[in-house]
């Protein structure tokens, strides 16, 4: 089997707004997307059904989607890419990219990068460090949302997820339902064959998440959250 590349097919014209086609590596991401949904759903109704255990997590519940560091690799950041582009408005796009920039400085702060003056920490510093796609305590582009977030469910008291306690010694942890990981391990590792197929190092396509989207989006930033000379934002 040849692997997916990021050259065009033929798609819907209700699916693909302001011209942007759907490539087949995107296909390819989406259909391992819900792969990776039914084998979580059914888990899920599995550990409600044997053990009576079912997730705390709910829309508005967005403590792991701050201070975290969410990972992905090139073929999701390019199906996120192509979701944004073509499902955003160009008001959307603005507020998302000064919402990167301003990930992009906090974590070179946090890390002590040069070029990230100018800031002060805060006792709430990790917890502002949330992910440039939540909007309103809710993920802006939830369907196309990495494995990693697809597979994070807790049972535990959603307090237990937030940065600062997480980090606290005293605070207790939360209890992550790894069982879903694992029953949907299989599909998501479909994302990896495909990348190695085309010769990539697999290891090295992973990104943090914001890092992916300014490089798809074309916003001059780079892994280590430097300006580059990559062009203009990426606006309908």
């Amino acid at each position: 089997m040849k692997p997916v590349e990021d050259t065009c097919i033929a798609a819907k014209p209700e699916g693909c707004g302001g011209g942007i086609t759907a490539t087949a590596r995107e296909v390819f991401v989406t259909g391992v997307y819900s792969a990776v949904d039914a084998a979580a759903s059914r888990e899920l109704a599995r550990l409600r059904r044997s053990q009576g255990i079912v997730p705390s997590c709910q829309r508005g519940c967005c403590n792991c989607c701050c201070g975290q560091h969410i990972q992905t690799n090139i073929a999701e950041a390019h199906a996120l890419g192509q979701y944004i582009k073509r499902n955003f408005s160009r008001r959307q796009i603005i507020d998302l990219r000064q919402r990167t920039l301003a990930w992009q400085a906090r974590e070179a702060f946090r890390r002590g990068r040069p070029g990230s003056t100018g800031m002060t920490l805060s006792d709430d510093f990790e917890s502002t460090l949330c992910c440039p796609l939540l909007v309103e305590r809710a993920c802006s582009a939830y369907p196309v949302r990495p494995v990693i977030c697809r597979t994070h469910f807790v049972s535990s008291d959603p307090c237990a997820c937030r940065p600062p306690a997480a980090n606290h010694p005293d605070s207790p942890a939360p209890y992550v339902l790894t069982s879903v990981i694992a029953a949907s391990a299989s599909f998501s590792l479909s994302l990896r064959t495909d990348i190695e197929k085309t010769g990539r190092d697999y290891s090295r396509t992973i990104k943090l998440l914001p890092h992916w989207l300014a490089i798809e989006m074309g916003w001059g930033i780079d892994g280590g959250g430097r300006r580059g000379q990559r062009g203009r934002p990426i606006l309908r």
